[in-house]
């Protein structure tokens, strides 16, 4: 890509993920099957396909049959099936298997993998039917046309110092043109914010809430346990009613294990850390035997869209559709949004083709997307439970009674808490009434450097790279308020949510006075800064392309 060329395109595709990589593929074999040739491109920001894509993973794996042939599914790098699938209730003496699945949480059939590994080979299906694919272009802008619709986008400028200033190696990014743009960037994705908000795409909708998802994967000896086994926990060491979430175990070949804690992020301590909470929750007994006499291979964090059906914006405008976790396709219920991502990308490729068809690529012809979406398993999937997050924040008795009433009443629930965005729950220090999170685990926050690590170790093991002399990528947007509460009032709670030391509470030895010390080269790109900020504190923008971790099989 030349800094002087402008490309134009049919399609393009930002994001490399499940979703971007279904869409390409889809809309291949639709025009090859109408016997049609269109240019679709697809830009990816990692190093390569793969690089910054982390999930669990449990995958259901029919929905590739939808997308693949017979033999491009039965290729599939699926590391195991599932053959053991349990539920624990952990306490800080002791734990309870379930005799039971909750609702939508039944792993039969499913396959254990590594997304990574699947979307490397979901991007050589797409390459052998002619989509081009570009690794390594972060794109920061969205164009727009002379009416204000959607045009394209430009990618990175590169070559820029600190302040923004031009050295000897800058290049201008480059004009990608295209008749329709796909955003499948994932998460809280940069360029989706801005057409949500250009577009008022939210409006009528729930806040978009998040969990943020820490993982780790393991090589440990034979027997520790089995390819194929997954363990779900709930519980310890997180606070019914205060925090949302639980953890994962998922038993790979070659003697791995993926394990992670996975919180909801509208908790109200501004000094709750998930990073640290994994660690303690390994130390129980039932999740470090899995664990013993082991060593980390890969961390890694990302967040989860996880405020279901009602907080989805929508997700189509001139020349634009979002798919994927951009748009917020998860059950939260399940853990899960890999299937949704992939069937979303399908729906918006069908949509593209016959927007093709007419010669009409705006909104009145696009909005066919989103009668696909209420047409497949998506809708009837997240639908009737579109307040199950919701009335969770009740606590697991009361708030899995209103689930029951849900799953009999296809959603209907009186008494549904209001949700409110993830960075308004959090308290400022003097007003938050619990025990904070040090002093909830005083004595358990001492990292042994074998079983538990401290955040610079886990950035070490997520290979994260960047280039430290780029303009920083996370920006305080009012550096004066930043100070006066983000630090003096929230006492600096990004230092305590970034799960890689990103940011650090720095106290003068001799006055006292607090400041930020930012280290943006630990980023490993989970967004949780620019979630959770209090006052939109931060806003998370692309680094270089090729920047940030270097994942293999997360």
């Amino acid at each position: 890509m030349s800094s002087k060329d402008i490309i134009s395109t049919d399609v393009l595709i930002v994001g490399g993920g499940p979703s971007g990589l279904a869409t390409a593929i889809e809309l291949a074999n639709k025009l090859e099957q109408k016997g049609e040739k269109k240019r679709i491109l697809l830009i990816e920001k990692g190093s390569e396909i793969g690089s910054h894509i982390l999930s669990g993973a449990v995958l259901m794996p029919e929905v590739f049959k939808e997308l693949l042939t017979t033999e491009e599914f039965e290729a599939m790098p699926f590391d195991s099936k599932v053959s053991t699938d349990v539920t624990v209730k952990l306490s800080d003496n002791g734990e309870i298997e379930l005799p039971f699945h909750p609702p939508y949480m039944n792993n039969s059939g499913n396959q254990i993998a590594s997304l990574a590994q699947i979307c490397k080979y979901l991007a050589g299906v797409a390459q052998n039917k002619g989509v081009e694919i570009y690794t390594g272009f972060s794109v920061d802008d969205m164009l727009y046309d002379e009416n204000g619709k959607v045009a394209g986008v430009k990618t990175k400028d590169t070559g820029l110092d600190h302040n923004g200033q031009k050295q000897k190696n800058y290049q201008e990014g480059t004009v990608v043109e295209a008749d329709i743009t796909i955003l499948a960037e994932g998460t809280r994705g940069s360029l989706t914010k801005k057409v949500i908000h250009k577009f008022n795409l939210n409006s009528g909708k729930n806040p978009q809430i998040y969990s943020l998802g820490v993982k780790e994967i393991w090589k440990v000896p034979e027997g520790n346990i089995q390819a194929g086994a997954v363990y779900h926990t709930f519980g310890y060491p997180l606070k019914d009613k205060s925090e949302f979430g639980g953890g994962f175990i998922y038993g790979m070949s070659e003697n791995r294990v993926a394990l992670g804690l996975v919180v909801g992020l509208d908790y109200e301590d501004p000094t709750f850390d998930t990073h640290a909470a994994m660690q303690i929750w390994k130390t129980h007994p039932y999740v470090s035997k899995f664990l013993k006499d082991g060593s980390v291979l890969e961390f890694g964090a990302k967040t989860l869209p996880e405020g279901g059906w009602n907080s989805m914006p929508k997700y189509y405008e001139d020349n634009l559709m979002i798919v994927g976790d951009s748009a917020g396709f998860l059950t939260t219920a399940r853990l899960k949004g890999i299937h949704l991502a992939i069937a979303s990308g399908i729906c918006a490729a069908q949509t593209a083709v016959e927007a093709f068809d007419k010669g009409d690529t705006s909104k009145d012809t696009l909005a066919k997307y989103e009668t696909l979406v209420n047409a497949s398993f998506i809708y009837k999937e997240m639908y009737p439970i579109r307040n199950m997050r919701a009335v969770m924040n009740d606590g697991m008795v009361l708030g899995g009674l209103k689930m029951g009433v849900q799953l009999i009443t296809g959603g209907t629930c009186l008494f549904v808490p209001r949700i409110h965005a993830d960075a308004d729950e959090t308290k400022k220090l003097s007003d938050y009434k619990g025990v904070p999170f040090k002093t909830r685990f005083s004595g358990k926050l001492e990292w042994n450097k074998k079983l538990t690590f401290d955040k610079v170790t886990g950035v070490f093991h997520s290979k994260a790279m960047h280039d430290e002399h780029q303009p920083i990528h996370l920006v305080v947007n009012n550096p004066k308020e930043f100070q006066s509460s983000n630090i003096e009032e929230y006492g600096l709670s990004c230092s305590a949510f970034c799960p890689a030391e990103v940011y650090e509470l720095h106290t003068d030895r001799n006055t006292g006075a607090k400041s930020l010390r930012m280290h943006a080269e630990n980023c490993v790109h989970c967004k949780t800064c620019d979630i959770k900020s209090p006052n939109g504190g931060i806003t998370w923008t692309t680094p270089y392309g090729g920047d940030g971790p270097e994942y293999t099989y997360m």
